[in-house]
């Protein structure tokens, strides 16, 4: 493949020479990897629910305390090039995931459009269908999981 000076970054570089501004901007704002996510005990399934972190802005799909948000939710993870591909749990569409395995992202995606809320007019997101943890006690959890459709 040839580059040039003008091609976008996330079309030549990959994960690991991302600077951090790129690696933010390539976040596609689905907020998807924010589901609450259950684990079988017994045999280490996890199965995604339709609730999402206390920290999630149902509307803007972006973590309210995106800086702190580890100090304030302990099993919030750091999404970094080496973790990518170990988090399975990740939809297939994300832009991380997705460019880890050398695709191309989606058309919906804000890098390709250059409008935030095509992931949203497009259906991609969690606007509209999921309820906060803090609305959802722990024991109607188990209630709450859906088939994940990616």
């Amino acid at each position: 493949m040839t580059t040039s000076l003008n091609d976008p970054f996330w079309q030549v570089k990959n994960l690991d020479e991302m600077t951090e501004a790129e690696w933010e901007l390539l976040c596609d704002g689905c907020g998807k990897c924010c589901l609450v996510k259950l684990e079988d005990e017994d045999t280490g399934e996890i199965y995604h629910t339709n609730v999402v972190c206390k920290l999630l802005d149902l509307e803007a799909c972006e973590c309210n305390n995106y800086q702190h948000r580890q100090y304030f939710v302990d099993d919030c993870l750091k999404l970094i090039p080496s973790n990518i591909g170990e988090l399975t749990w990740l939809p297939n569409s994300c832009a991380y995931r997705v460019i880890a395995r050398g695709e191309e992202l989606p058309p919906w995606h804000h890098l390709v459009t250059g409008c935030r809320e095509d992931v949203h007019n497009w259906g991609m997101s969690v606007r509209g269908w999921v309820s906060s943890e803090s609305d959802v006690s722990d024991r109607h959890m188990q209630d709450r999981i859906i088939q994940w459709v990616d």
